[in-house]
């Protein structure tokens, strides 16, 4: 057992071994790259076709790009694959109430690959610039009207650089006279806005729809609920992910993030503010009656305050049972001049006054239990109450909280269908954002949910297929780090190692027992005997005393043979007889000894 331990301790003693030189091996080379880090660019090119023809890992399986095409009727369908911006307009407009330098909708966009890109081929609408002000916009096949089809707005996004505050949502502008895509801003009408957004650490998914007030005919915009789901993941992982609004005729609505429902609900009950406005409302003109009372509790005007009751008394006062703790130096005070300073040479006694040394804590006070006038130390006044209030009791002529009457709300309407919503006929992104590089692809407006995960199948899903195939398995990512920090084989080796090992050697070292036919060869004895071996001698010590207990009686019963023979024997005639039936009773006697001779005393 005790080589067990040892050689359990020896393994773990080596893991440890190799993770502290694994230490100093990285602290060596941070040293090593301060060092000759000049002299490393030279060789970069040559190590690395090096590492390309020694170490390069086994080929992924690729998968091949294809441009999706839509299955069904669409709106609007744009994957950017032909390269460029056509059909895309780019605005030219300035925002109001903003500095000129920052008013402008001058920031970039090119259609460019992803950077990382695991798709050849697939390109995407990306932001290029960041701390400027993006638009473009672009016009749908036909204007989509709210009717009794369905509405699906899907498409990717992909934050390459992570994002710090910016959005890239997107914005269905509105059908009207005036709409112009040149001059695409931030006040340019739209029917709903949707996607990511995110500033600091608050992530947000919009849903927002502008809703028509059918007696005013002003637009207000109306907020879904915020999703439950953790969203952050989606903006800093650095992956494509697809996002997807699916609005009913029925006023529901659901929100997707790669595929997954994050956010649903119902027009009607799970927006901000409320598509309809209450039936009534607090009148505005009623005021508060002067005399209405709104105390629930007031002071007892019969309570009279105790005579007894001081209220000069302080709170705390000097603990007169306290006594100075020898050793106290009154005459030293707690800080004295340092002795150590000196007059700057530039002091100016004109310019800076009298110069003084600096203070220091007293040394001599280190030792003592306190320097300077010693004081009695505060405690609580037993005697102190404090100001005298009276008790407070019920009220009562209280009337409770007033609030002012309702009144039928002169603006109340009811739009039980608020799914009809203003028709729109383009998709613009209108968007600042501290981060570049924002990727955008595949988008698609329908009314089919199958159409939609068709097109997602064939754009997102290709790339979710691809950056799979391109990540090596976990066998392969261990290999990987293993040939990056040697170090590791140890780990591994005493990961996969070292259970095995234990449990050969706890199972399989056991001492080997003899089978049955040996025990009948021999005459050893048998495994839970041997097992029980001091059972065994404290079963052999009570045999022992048992056996000395019998001789001892044996020699007593034997002296005292004579003297008991005659009533042992009659004893035992007595026995006989109750056994026997008379006859056999008196032919026992006829036989018996005592009858053949005569008993000797």
């Amino acid at each position: 057992m005790e080589l067990k331990w040892l050689l359990c301790v020896t393994l773990l003693a080596l893991g440890i071994l190799a993770v502290q030189a694994h230490d100093m091996d990285e602290d060596n080379d941070a040293d090593d790259v301060v060092d000759i880090e000049d002299d490393l660019d030279d060789g970069i090119e040559e190590v690395e076709e090096s590492k390309s023809e020694t170490s390069s890992p086994p080929p992924s399986p690729k998968v091949t790009y294809r441009p999706p095409v839509p299955t069904g009727e669409v709106y609007f369908v744009e994957s950017f694959d032909k390269g460029t911006l056509d059909g895309w307009i780019l605005s030219r407009a300035k925002k109001d109430d903003t500095d000129d330098e920052i008013a402008k909708y001058d920031g970039k966009w090119e259609v460019q690959d992803m950077k990382e890109t695991k798709l050849p081929g697939d390109k995407g609408l990306v932001l290029v610039t960041r701390a400027k002000h993006h638009a473009i916009s672009s016009k749908l096949s036909k204007p989509f009207v709210f009717d009794t089809k369905p509405l699906i707005i899907q498409y990717e996004v992909n934050f390459q650089n992570g994002i710090e505050c910016g959005g890239a949502y997107v914005k269905l502008l509105s059908k009207t006279p005036e709409l112009n895509l040149d001059q695409f801003h931030d006040k340019t009408p739209y029917t709903i806005m949707f996607g990511p957004d995110k500033c600091g650490e608050d992530y947000k998914l919009h849903f927002i729809f502008r809703h028509k007030n059918p007696k005013t005919g002003k637009y207000e915009e109306k907020h879904a609920k915020r999703p439950d789901a953790d969203l952050k993941t989606y903006f800093t992982d650095k992956k494509t992910h697809l996002y997807t609004l699916v609005l009913n005729p029925d006023n529901s609505f659901e929100i997707l993030v790669d595929q997954t429902v994050v956010n649903s609900g119902n027009l009607l009950n799970d927006m901000s503010p409320p598509v309809n406005p209450p039936r009534e409302i607090e009148d505005p003109n009623d005021q508060k009656p002067e005399d209405w009372d709104e105390r629930p509790k007031i002071p007892d005007p019969d309570a009279v305050k105790p005579d007894d009751w001081d209220e000069d008394a302080p709170a705390k006062i000097a603990d007169e049972n306290a006594v100075k703790p020898e050793g106290w130096l009154d005459d030293e005070p707690e800080y004295v001049a340092d002795p150590d300073a000196e007059k700057p040479e530039d002091w100016d006694e004109d310019m800076d006054g009298e110069w003084e040394a600096p203070q220091i804590a007293n040394p001599k006070c280190e030792t003592a239990p306190g320097c300077g006038t010693w004081q009695r130390p505060m405690i609580d006044n037993p005697n102190y109450k404090g100001k005298w209030k009276p008790p407070m009791i019920d009220n009562v002529n209280y009337q409770g909280i007033w609030k002012p009457r309702k009144i039928p709300n002169p603006d109340f309407f009811e739009d039980l269908e608020p799914f009809k919503m203003t028709p729109f006929s383009a998709v613009g992104l209108e968007l600042w954002s501290m981060t570049s590089d924002i990727f955008f692809d595949n988008f698609i407006i329908c009314t089919e949910r199958a159409v939609a995960d068709d097109w997602a199948s064939d754009g997102w899903g290709l790339k979710k297929a691809a950056d799979g195939a391109a990540e090596p398995g976990v066998v392969g990512q261990m290999m990987a780090a293993a040939e990056e920090r040697p170090w590791l084989w140890v780990v591994y080796i005493l990961t996969v190692a070292l259970p095995v090992f234990l449990v050969v050697l706890f199972c399989c070292s056991g001492k080997k027992q003899p089978s049955a036919a040996e025990y009948k060869k021999t005459d050893a004895p048998q495994p839970d005997v041997m097992d029980d071996e001091k059972e065994e001698e404290k079963d052999k010590g009570e045999k022992e005393e048992e056996e000395e207990e019998e001789e001892a009686n044996e020699e007593k019963l034997g002296s005292d043979a004579d003297l008991g023979s005659a009533s042992q024997e009659e004893e035992e005639e007595e026995e006989e007889e109750d056994r026997k039936p008379a006859s056999e009773e008196e032919e026992t006697v006829n036989r018996s000894p005592r009858n053949r001779k005569p008993r000797k005393d």
